[in-house]
């Protein structure tokens, strides 16, 4: 049986997650932003909270976490360099490792830069990916942690990953994210189109996410920091590529 997706709007503009194995009844919360909004995530769908999964530490994604974890006795599982960090974890885990929800696994890989210890999960199998605040669509996460060549690498992994996964991310930046990107790529067809569609989205009040990695490698410019063109465009033509993209990741500060 395939797994079930539920996402939903939590605090200003975070983005909750479910993850439900029909087989076995078990639902993980990918993060919590918010303990009410998966409460309600919860009811609407009939599901009951085995898991949570955290993808890094920062408060807007674990402040839930106390009280959904005094209710419902869930295991929360923390990225091994942050555990410590988050409150109530029971396990950990990091690159290479497997986590189970019921029947699904996920991949477990590294991902720093937003955080030192932030991680990103992958369901082979069902072609789901949840990236955090690694990936956002048209976007990446703010370097705060770490450096802006290890975001480059951590985005060099999910770029490798194929292009039917289907992602999912922490927070509906997505307009805005493309509002600096055409400042970079004002030509890029992909781009174009998925700005078209994104206006759409929002005038209809519904969300940008998720999204397939295939169209997300075509349009977003911080996984293209190593083509010509886009070092052209910022004034770095001949630059290595994670040169190009601090460059990139700067500009989107300031804007």
């Amino acid at each position: 049986m395939p797994a079930k997706i539920h996402q939903f709007p939590c605090l200003s503009d975070n983005f909750g997650v479910l993850i439900h194995d029909p087989e076995t009844g078990a639902t993980a919360a990918i993060d919590a932003p918010e303990a009410a909004a998966v409460e309600k995530a919860l009811r609407e769908t009939g599901w009951s909270l085995t898991d949570i999964l955290v993808t890094h530490h920062h408060a807007d994604h674990t402040q839930g976490i106390p009280e959904l974890k005094a209710k419902h006795k869930c295991k929360v599982t923390s990225p091994k360099k942050e555990a410590a960090k988050i409150a109530d974890t029971d396990a950990t885990y990091g690159e290479g490792d497997i986590v189970k929800v019921g029947s699904l696994e996920a991949r477990v890989i590294d991902t720093p830069g937003h955080t030192a210890g932030h991680i990103s999960l992958v369901f082979d199998k069902e072609k789901i990916g949840f990236f955090g605040d690694t990936l956002f669509s048209i976007g990446c996460g703010r370097v705060i942690e770490g450096t802006p060549a290890q975001m480059w690498e951590s985005l060099l992994k999910i770029r490798a990953l194929p292009d039917d996964i289907t992602f999912y991310c922490g927070h509906e930046y997505t307009q805005a994210n493309i509002k600096f990107a055409l400042t970079i790529e004002p030509e890029n067809p992909a781009l174009q189109k998925r700005a078209a569609e994104v206006d759409e989205l929002r005038a209809a009040g519904k969300p940008t996410l998720p999204q397939t990695l295939g169209v997300e490698k075509a349009a977003n410019v911080f996984l293209r920091a190593d083509i010509p063109s886009v070092a052209d465009a910022v004034g770095m033509s001949g630059k290595p590529a994670a040169e190009v993209f601090r460059e990139i990741r700067e500009r989107k500060n300031k804007f």
